[in-house]
């Protein structure tokens, strides 16, 4: 069935913005652009300038019931984690479909029409096996159908607890372990089947891997994890030199960056995204540079925990993929997540106009779409995915500033979303989710009963 949109402004790419551009689709793709044109009696008004569809390419979906939760008194990742830990050691596969589909309808109203998410909440309390060892990844499957937005559910290895390969503590880290890379396989073999047997029922899913870090899987078991996602020619994220306490911690145990010890167990590679990727040696970032591995940067995160700034540039003039998440939701923007690679630039040198907006806009675009594995969409061209996102150059935070990408990426806010279309179909209109209206008042409720019911009186976690 033909659809047909008609955008007052659009961007088509580099530096170019075109007028009254009528774009026409067919089953989810576009079909035909025409720039400078009236519009037709049919077609739908898009507002504003509309840009290809945002990739949130790192999300921990849990994490969003943190937000605002952990900002009393000094602290660390570490003590920020242990809470963390609690917040997971309370999930059962429905309050997770109905957290997770709060917190991707929050995305899709911030324009974001592919997620990653980085998931190793995998089993029961204990870490015993649901009576399907992946309920938990198929409620973030139906969270993520639930609010329109497609899913590269990057399902990972997390089996130890240092890069010692000391084990998972007692309490909530049990639940993430699958025991051995052979077994992680085993389980996400027949997760992949599932999705593949249901493929055709919404917005798309796509079965990625990932190796938690090289904190979370021993050397020898990664090879597991790396040959699926070769056989299968899927995504391979890992959270890697996030953290200056990791990297001590792999040098006592390896001798080597955790950049090197991926290098050479050959996780490293063009569809592999090293998420992070804040505290490099510059023989970490050649490594990078020569497998082409692309980067995820989480700017609102990193700051939030007081992570660090990465080495932007010099990645950005790798051969390898950058793209940009939300990662622990301390914020869902992904304008903002873009500013943020530039303007942490400026304070760590004193200088500015280091990063193009066109640049930082791909990033958000078609680079994290690509990180993801849809290697369709992140473009308004023919043949693309029919993802439209219109953002609003007339708001309070953008009025004055002109068309340009400029004032979509330093000023614009996941509150200037006005429209979203994912793979053809409206999702956001007007700034309201079509199908989940109510968002802010559910996700309140959903975290609410996570957060806030004391322990004891929870029902048992099936």
């Amino acid at each position: 069935m033909a659809q047909s949109w008609w955008c007052e402004q659009a961007w088509l790419g580099g530096d170019t913005i075109a007028d009254r551009v009528l774009i026409t689709g067919a089953d989810g793709r576009i079909t035909a652009i025409v720039t400078d044109t009236e519009r037709p009696a049919g077609a739908r008004r898009l507002p504003g300038l509309v840009v290809p569809g945002l990739a949130n390419a790192h999300s921990h979906a849990f994490h969003r019931a943190l937000r605002s939760r952990t900002q009393r008194n000094r602290g660390s990742f570490w003590t920020w984690r242990d809470l963390m830990y609690r917040a997971a050691d309370r999930l059962d596969p429905d309050s997770y479909r109905d957290l997770a589909r709060g917190v991707y309808a929050e995305m899709a109203l911030a324009g974001v029409t592919s997620v990653g998410e980085f998931h190793y909440l995998h089993h029961d309390v204990g870490g015993a096996r649901y009576s399907d060892p992946n309920a938990m990844g198929q409620a973030l499957i139906q969270g993520a159908a639930d609010a329109g937005v497609r899913l590269t559910l990057l399902d990972t290895c997390y089996l130890s607890a240092a890069p010692d390969g000391s084990p998972l503590a007692e309490g909530p880290q049990q639940r993430f372990g699958d025991g051995s890379g052979d077994r992680w396989a085993e389980r996400v073999e027949a997760l992949r089947s599932q999705v593949s047997a249901s493929a055709g029922s919404g917005p798309g899913v796509l079965v990625g891997a990932a190796l938690h870090s090289v904190r979370g899987v021993p050397i020898e078991h990664m090879p597991a994890v790396i040959e699926w996602a070769e056989a299968y020619q899927a995504p391979l994220h890992v959270h890697s030199s996030e953290q200056t306490r990791e990297i001590e911690q792999c040098l006592a145990v390896h001798g080597r960056t955790p950049t090197a010890v991926l290098r050479d167990v050959g996780a490293l590679g063009p569809r592999t995204t090293a998420v992070h990727a804040t505290h490099l040696t510059d023989e970490d970032v050649a490594d990078l540079d020569r497998t082409a591995t692309g980067v995820c940067f989480c700017p609102t995160t990193e700051r939030d925990l007081g992570d660090g700034i990465g080495p932007a540039p010099a990645l950005l003039a790798g051969s390898g993929l950058f793209s940009l998440g939300s990662d622990s939701h301390a914020v869902i923007d992904m304008f903002e997540e873009a500013r943020a690679v530039e303007l942490d630039e400026r304070l760590a040198r004193r200088e500015r106009g280091i990063i193009s907006a066109e640049r930082l806009l791909g990033a958000a675009t078609a680079e994290g779409q690509h990180a993801l594995g849809w290697t369709d969409a992140g473009h308004l061209r023919v043949g693309a995915r029919a993802d439209l996102v219109a953002v609003d150059l007339g708001s309070i935070r953008t009025a004055g500033g002109g068309i340009t990408i400029e004032n979509v990426v330093f000023a614009a806010t996941a509150g200037d979303v006005t429209d979203v279309v994912v793979d053809g179909r409206v999702v956001v209109a007007d700034r309201r989710h079509v199908a989940l209206p109510d968002t802010a008042a559910d996700l309140a409720l959903t975290i609410r009963e996570l957060m806030d019911v004391p322990a004891d009186t929870l029902a048992p976690v099936r």
